[in-house]
């Protein structure tokens, strides 16, 4: 059974109150993490009773991933438009990975949480993660691709997957390493993440080997 339940139609004053709670969780685990936070202070926060909290949510565990789910909402409408956008597949993969990119570096904390989490439980919220928060981001993208693939935009024999792995892997590097990378005498996209994305896309999908 999914550790995340649907959640339920509810009156305007219960709606209002799921928000209030989502919008507290998200701030204290982003602040502090999964472990340090009790549903005590979520309630607080979110002026809410504990059993209002336990209500809407299961457990902390099922809050801590709707958290995360919502959190993958704008990236989720970002694949939407890379798939139902018009023109060609490098430009619109250009503008998803700016757009993506961008996301990362808004909401800093929930991108530290995410990576803090994973460093130190990746065993247990690996599948977790793979499974209510990103795989349908994930799945979505690669189908994307593959259709790319299908209608000759990109070379035939590459696999999607990996595509799509790099695509993501190297926003998240950026995110780590970027305060890093800002001292080395010859990167000078560390502030310009839209440069960095234009940059990425096109040794992707053009390669770095010359023109025959």
């Amino acid at each position: 059974m999914p550790l995340v339940e649907p959640t339920p139609n509810l009156s305007a004053t219960g709606q209002d109150a799921v928000e209030r709670i989502l919008a507290a969780a998200k701030n204290l685990f982003a602040e502090s993490g999964f472990d340090a936070i009790s549903m005590n202070a979520i309630a607080e926060l979110a002026g809410v009773s504990k059993a209002n909290v336990f209500h809407h949510f299961k457990s902390k565990n099922a809050l801590y991933l709707e958290v995360l789910k919502t959190a993958c909402s704008e990236p989720g409408s970002q694949i939407d438009q890379l798939g139902n956008g018009s023109g060609a597949l490098i430009e619109r993969l250009r503008d998803f990975s700016q757009s993506h990119l961008a996301n990362i570096l808004r909401d800093e904390k929930i991108s530290r949480l995410v990576q803090r989490d994973l460093l130190e439980n990746g065993p247990q919220r690996g599948k977790e993660f793979a499974e209510q928060v990103f795989g349908q981001n994930f799945a979505r993208l690669v189908e994307i691709l593959r259709t790319g693939q299908k209608k000759g935009e990109l070379r035939k024999g590459i696999d999607p997957a990996m595509l799509a792995t790099l695509l993501i892997g190297a926003d998240v590097f950026f995110f780590q390493s970027r305060e890093v990378l800002r001292h080395f005498p010859d990167v000078h996209f560390t502030d310009t993440p839209e440069s960095y994305s234009a940059m990425l896309v096109d040794i992707l999908l053009r390669g770095i080997l010359p023109k025959p």
